[in-house]
């Protein structure tokens, strides 16, 4: 049988394909290329170029390709963004959400696991959140991705089908072994930015509210390693293999870092001095966000490696010097 990953040029999608070549999966990958790169795919993988919501091709694909199992990353992921353009975001991940689910269903395929967000829970009533908090999004991002979820328990309901939803806290870092990361022009992520600030590639690093409750006045957020993520993804892909039922869990360490404290973490590392600047808060932005981790480990027996802001800022910036490396050469 053969694995279908949907956005698996891009960021988190990439590594998810060398995590299922080294498992020894056979991987179709069906990303568009919008905002992935072809070379970040592993070589061992079929890279098909086409829109995730092409009904026609996806048909194809699941006719010819004996797919048992669908990750679905492909889709529009910055929370600004999405308040400007609201309709775009629903297009792209709602509507073309729809129309892969119904092709895969159609297939007879059985088993499906979902790119969520803790977007999905807007601010929450307590820290951390548990994936039985009341789902709330500020934004039209998280709003898309809550409209997909509930398809996905409908569909569960009405028809052979499983799935496994994990909601992203902030996803960072990059593959340890330098393979892949993240390679996406003008990217908004606070790490990526503040590496970027770091090797010299911006002149500074502007921080959107310094006026929030919190003990520094900026945003706490629970960042993740990318690699830990892709590992949370194939225990997902071994429970739904192996019968188990469908899944809603949140996918993060349950420990919090400022705005500032991450600067700070990217200054120790790359040993530069980061020129910071204070901005208005941006719509659709949460004061803090910290995950109920529990679930996702007891369930899945998931168990990360890399729970350190360090680690994570130190990947992050081997990679951007190889990205420097690879632009010059």
């Amino acid at each position: 049988m053969n694995v279908l990953v949907t956005g698996g040029g891009g960021y988190i999608g990439s590594h998810m394909v060398w995590e299922l070549v080294e498992r020894g999966e056979k991987v179709v990958v069906l990303d568009d290329l919008s905002t992935g790169f072809d070379w970040t795919v592993a070589p061992q993988a079929d890279l098909i170029i086409g829109d995730v919501g092409d009904r026609v091709l996806l048909d194809r694909i699941f006719r010819t390709r004996e797919i048992d199992i669908v990750f679905h990353f492909a889709g529009s992921v910055v929370v600004p963004d999405s308040v400007a353009d609201p309709l775009g975001y629903y297009l792209n991940n709602t509507a073309k959400s729809r129309e892969l689910l119904a092709a895969a269903i159609s297939n007879r395929v059985p088993n499906f696991v979902f790119s969520s967000t803790a977007a999905v829970y807007g601010i929450p009533a307590s820290v951390p959140v548990f994936e039985d908090a009341p789902l709330d999004p500020l934004s039209p991002y998280g709003a898309s991705k809550a409209m997909t979820e509930r398809m996905l328990a409908d569909a569960a309901r009405a028809y052979d089908f499983r799935y496994v939803a994990l909601r992203y806290f902030n996803v960072a870092g990059a593959d340890p072994r330098g393979r892949t990361g993240q390679a996406t022009r003008g990217a908004t992520h606070l790490v990526k930015v503040a590496i970027e600030a770091a090797t010299g590639q911006r002149d500074h690093v502007a921080v959107f509210g310094t006026d929030y409750p919190t003990g520094d006045g900026t945003g706490v957020r629970d960042f993740i390693h990318v690699t830990d993520l892709v590992k949370a993804h194939g225990a997902a892909l071994d429970h739904l293999r192996a019968g188990g039922d469908s899944l809603v869990l949140n996918c993060g360490y349950g420990r919090g870092y400022s705005v500032l404290e991450v600067l700070d973490a990217v200054q120790r590392v790359s040993g530069a001095t980061l020129d910071v600047r204070p901005r208005a808060r941006r719509a659709g932005d949460i004061p803090v966000m910290v995950a109920g981790a529990e679930k996702v480990r007891r369930i899945l027996g998931w168990q990360p490696r890399y729970d350190d802001i360090e680690v994570i800022v130190e990947h992050a910036l081997a990679w951007e010097r190889l990205l420097m490396r690879r632009a010059a050469a």
